[in-house]
């Protein structure tokens, strides 16, 4: 912990496997309903992202724990002269940090990342109602209403 009055210790960074305790704790705030994977099949998937240079976990490390999280995929592309995408997935912030920033900072740092891979867009999507969520996404540069999202999911598309 830093002194009384001083500023946290905030770090942006891809996450790593020492630091899984921690960030499966945190996507559990975000999914409750879920099931908690085990520790090895959770680092064998981000082994596995991280292998495909194509996913990269952030996390915002404050004070020597994980904070915030947000998952983003790059996608190779064969339009928009081979330009590739982006999806931001898995936005979490701890409840004990919620209106510190930290939510702000991960997102400004897979932007940051998907800019530098020259990607020509970054796509999010929540299933949030909630105002304060989608004014959060808005204020951190992501437009509402641009286009239509569907998704389809195997146990509830009845299509195999």
């Amino acid at each position: 912990m830093p002194p009384a009055g001083a500023a946290p210790d905030l770090r942006v960074r891809p996450a790593t496997a020492a630091d899984l305790p921690g960030l499966l704790a945190l996507l559990a705030q975000l999914n409750p309903e879920d099931a908690p994977p085990d520790l090895p099949a959770a680092a064998a998937a981000l082994a596995a992202g991280e292998a495909s240079g194509l996913v990269t976990v952030l996390v915002v490390e404050i004070d020597g724990t994980v904070g915030a999280t947000c998952t983003l995929v790059v996608v190779p592309n064969l339009t928009r002269g081979t330009r590739p995408w982006a999806v931001v997935e898995n936005v979490v912030t701890d409840a004990g940090h919620r209106r510190q920033g930290l939510g702000r900072k991960v997102l400004q740092a897979a932007l940051d990342r998907a800019w530098a891979a020259g990607c020509y867009k970054v796509m999010l999507a929540t299933g949030s109602q909630r105002q304060g969520t989608l004014l959060f996404y808005e204020a951190a540069g992501f437009i509402r209403g641009e286009k239509t999202f569907f998704q389809a999911r195997r146990d509830q598309s009845g299509m195999a």
